[in-house]
């Protein structure tokens, strides 16, 4: 099995954490609550890929192309070179509108043209799609869940990449079961506050296909100017 490298390797441990690089043909799925790390942890795997030379398509419930790479900017991923080169395709889903949301996803080519596609808000892409939406509460939501994940088989069989991030706040528990079934790669990321310091740390659920072992468990912090930094590596 191949495995997609998030390299920098002389700056930060993260692909060290996770066993060397994410393997092709996978869904991985980034799931925690607001300010747990979801966006920083995707942000990293975009900009670690793309200085690989990996082609990666990313998008965003966040923002417009000028925040995504301010945003970038200042975790010390330069992302200008990457979006000029066409290594690295940027596209922002605004979630206040009546429009499909989902419905690109599932398109041949588009969205899929690169190697990896990687939906920072997926969730909110899900409750604010109007068919999805309306079968949150209903009963029905797992079936259309189901039917959302069947959608990626294509791609994925075809040996590209998808990384989403969720926050379980905005799905009923009935449709992430689902989603999270169907993962390849599951990081459930948590944050507490002790005393001055902010802990962070993201629990491997899954890893199939793994390059090398991976702990169950990978502490590590955000800091301004530097990114992620791996702070310990420990087996829940």
């Amino acid at each position: 099995m191949n495995h997609y490298s998030i390299g920098l390797e002389g700056r930060d441990r993260v692909n060290h954490a996770i066993g060397s690089g994410l393997p092709e043909k996978s869904l991985v799925l980034i799931e925690g609550q607001t300010g747990a790390g979801k966006s920083v942890i995707i942000s990293r795997f975009v900009y670690g890929l793309c200085e690989e030379e990996t082609a990666v398509t990313a998008v965003s419930t966040e923002g417009a192309a000028s925040r995504y790479v301010d945003q970038m900017h200042s975790l010390s991923y330069d992302i200008v070179e990457h979006l000029l080169a066409g290594r690295l395709r940027y596209f922002h889903a605004p979630v206040d509108s009546d429009r499909p949301l989902l419905a690109p996803l599932f398109r041949p080519g588009g969205l899929w043209v690169n190697d990896v596609l990687a939906v920072d808000g997926f969730g909110r892409l899900c409750r604010n799609d109007p068919t999805f939406g309306a079968t949150l509460g209903s009963g029905e939501e797992d079936r259309a869940m189901e039917r959302v994940v069947s959608r990626l088989d294509q791609p994925l069989a075809a040996g590209k990449l998808a990384i989403l991030t969720v926050d379980p706040a905005t799905l009923t528990e009935q449709a992430l079961r689902p989603l999270r079934g169907a993962a390849d790669v599951h990081l459930e990321l948590h944050s507490e506050t002790i005393g001055q310091e902010i802990r962070k740390k993201a629990l491997v659920r899954r890893f199939a296909g793994m390059a090398r072992p991976v702990d169950d468990t990978i502490g590590f912090s955000v800091q301004q100017g530097r990114g992620i930094v791996i702070e310990s590596r420990t087996i829940a």
